[in-house]
């Protein structure tokens, strides 16, 4: 599988993703509590994943989905975030990316876009 980090990298990123699956967000701890255990119709989630030289919030391996959940320091890195996106995009992944606010306060609406997705 294309999207997964060769090995040296992974080794480098996995102490940073044990570490920020411990201190989440407030919207990436939202997002997790809808997400985790198939509650989102059956779909697998993962989160803080590492893939290729990235740690993505969430992964859906079945659908190949990425869902990024964006805190406020995402305001100041918007071009770097662009070309992240299109990274994760070459690599055959379908990203989606909500704010903190939007997973707090429209949380069932950013359910509901996740699924459109998944489900067209």
């Amino acid at each position: 599988m294309g999207w997964r980090a060769k090995r040296g990298q992974w080794e480098l990123e996995k102490g940073l993703a044990r570490e920020m699956r411990r201190e989440p967000t407030a919207g990436e701890r939202e997002m997790w509590e809808r997400l985790r255990r198939r509650k989102l119709r059956g779909l697998r989630f993962r989160r803080q994943v590492v893939i290729d030289r990235f740690i993505v919030d969430f992964f859906c391996p079945q659908f190949r989905m990425v869902v990024e959940v964006d805190g406020p320091i995402h305001e100041e890195r918007q071009e770097r975030d662009a070309k992240r996106t299109q990274a994760l995009e070459a690599l055959g992944l379908l990203v989606l990316r909500f704010s903190n606010e939007e997973v707090l306060s429209e949380g069932d609406a950013v359910v509901e876009r996740i699924l459109r997705t998944a489900f067209p």
